[in-house]
C-alpha cells in the first residue's frame, strides 16, 4: 500500500508570537516545519505534500525539487489548503493518508505507525486525549457553569483516511470545516478514535515552544562509533593525512590514496550507524576506487548520517606515528575534514601522539589513526 502524508503549512498564525508564522519559527537548532517533516520522512511515508501560503516565497524556492516532496498553494481557510493537498496527490492516487498540522512537531514514530496500522482495519482513524479536567463555562473573567466531560476528547493530527474517501469528503463539503474528522464525519464516514499522546502538542502560544524543547529533548538518539586503520609506508615523498598532503620521505600505501586518518573517522561514522565499514561500502576489489581520493568516502558517511536522520555533532582522531610531525597542519586539517563533513571546525578534533618507539609505528613502519564520532537524532 502506498502511503502519504499532507503537512498544512499555510496559515499565518501569530499567536505564538516572534514575528512570523510559528511553522518558520527556530525550535530547538532548527524550525518547526523542520521537526514535523523529519518525523514523516524517518517514518517511512511514501510521498508527502507540504501545503504553503503563496506569500512563503523563500519556502517555495527552499522546499521545490525536494525528494519526494510535493508542494501545494494553501487556500482561503484551512480546509481549502487541505483540499488543494488532496488534488495534487491525484496523479499519485495512495491508498492511505495522514493529514497533519505543521505546528504539531512532537509528534511521534509511534503515533504515525499507529494511524497507518488502524487504517488496515477501518477507513478513518485520529488520534484524541479524553479530557480529564473540569470544564466551565465563563463570561467576563467569571465562571458561569460547568461542563460535562464525559464522552468528551481532544482531538490531534495525524488523521488518518482512505485517499479516495477523503478527497470525495472534502469535494463534497461546503467549507468551514475545523479539521479533517469533521468532513469526513458529514460525508457518513465513521471515525475510530485512537489514543493520542500528550506530547502530540500544537504549538499556539508562546509559552508552547518551551514546552515542546522539553518534548523533543528526551526524544534524543545519541549514537557513538569507533574507528581504527592503520598503513605502511613505502616508497614515495609525501603522505596524505586527513586531506593534506605532507611533504614526507616516504609515502602511505593503500588501494586507494591511503588516508589513514579519514578511513579512521568515516568508520566511525558508520560503525555508529551500525552500517558496516569502507570496506562494504567501497570494495577493494572493485577497480574504480584504485587511487581514489579518501573524501570520497568520508562524505559518503556523512552523507548517509543524514540521511537516516542524524546530526554529526563531532569526530575525534588521533594519529599514532613517529613522522611527519602533525601539530603544524592539524589546523588546516580540521579545516578540511570540517569542510567534507558540513560541520564547524571546532567540532573536528585532529591530534597526534607517538608510541613511544614501540611497535611497527615506533618503527617507522607506518601510520594508525583510531577515530571516534557523535551522532545525534532529536
Amino acid at each position: 500500500m502506498t502511503t502519504a502524508a499532507l503537512i498544512v503549512a499555510a496559515g499565518r498564525g501569530t499567536r505564538a508570537g516572534g514575528g512570523v508564522p510559528k511553522q518558520w519559527r527556530p525550535l530547538k537548532g532548527r524550525r518547526v516545519i523542520d521537526w514535523t517533516l523529519d518525523a514523516f520522512e524517518t517514518a517511512g511515508v511514501d510521498l508527502t505534500v507540504l501545503v504553503l501560503s503563496p506569500d512563503d516565497a523563500f519556502a517555495w524556492e527552499e522546499f521545490s525539487g525536494r525528494p519526494g516532496l510535493i508542494l501545494a498553494q494553501g487556500g482561503a481557510e484551512r480546509a481549502a489548503s487541505v483540499l488543494n493537498g488532496l488534488k495534487k496527490l491525484a496523479p499519485h492516487s495512495p491508498d492511505k493518508i495522514l493529514i497533519h498540522d505543521a505546528a504539531r512537531p512532537c509528534v511521534s514514530r509511534s503515533l504515525i505507525h499507529r494511524i497507518l496500522d488502524a487504517l488496515d482495519e477501518t477507513a478513518t482513524a485520529a488520534p484524541a486525549l479524553a479530557v480529564t479536567d473540569a470544564l466551565w463555562t465563563g463570561a467576563d473573567g467569571t465562571v458561569t457553569g460547568t461542563q460535562n466531560r464525559n464522552g468528551l476528547f481532544a482531538a490531534q493530527t495525524p488523521q488518518g483516511f482512505r485517499y479516495q474517501d477523503i478527497l470525495a469528503a472534502h469535494l463534497a463539503h461546503p467549507g468551514g470545516a475545523a479539521d479533517d474528522v469533521e468532513a469526513a464525519r458529514a460525508a457518513g464516514l465513521d471515525v475510530r478514535i485512537i489514543p493520542g499522546e500528550p506530547d502530540n502538542i500544537k504549538i499556539t502560544r508562546p509559552e508552547d515552544f518551551a514546552r515542546a524543547e522539553r518534548i523533543l529533548g528526551a526524544d534524543m538518539d545519541i549514537r557513538l562509533g569507533n574507528g581504527y586503520d592503520v598503513h605502511r609506508f613505502g616508497p614515495g615523498d609525501s603522505v596524505i593525512l586527513c586531506g593534506v598532503e605532507i611533504p614526507h620521505e616516504k609515502t602511505l600505501q593503500g588501494h586507494s590514496d591511503a588516508d589513514v586518518g579519514m578511513h579512521a573517522v568515516t568508520d566511525a561514522i558508520y560503525g555508529a550507524l551500525a552500517q558496516g565499514d569502507i570496506g562494504q561500502h567501497f570494495p577493494p576489489s572493485d577497480p574504480q576506487w584504485k587511487g581514489a581520493a579518501s573524501e570520497v568516502f568520508l562524505r559518503h558517511a556523512a552523507n548517509l548520517a543524514r540521511e537516516l536522520g542524524f546530526t554529526l555533532s563531532n569526530v575525534d582522531c588521533t594519529l599514532v606515528c613517529e613522522y611527519p610531525k602533525v601539530g603544524p597542519h592539524a589546523a588546516k586539517m580540521r579545516g578540511v575534514m570540517a569542510e567534507i563533513l558540513g560541520i564547524d571546525a571546532d567540532r573536528v578534533s585532529i591530534k597526534a601522539t607517538t608510541s613511544e618507539r614501540l611497535g611497527f609505528t615506533g618503527r617507522g613502519e607506518g601510520i594508525a589513526a583510531i577515530a571516534t564520532a557523535a551522532l545525534v537524532k532529536a
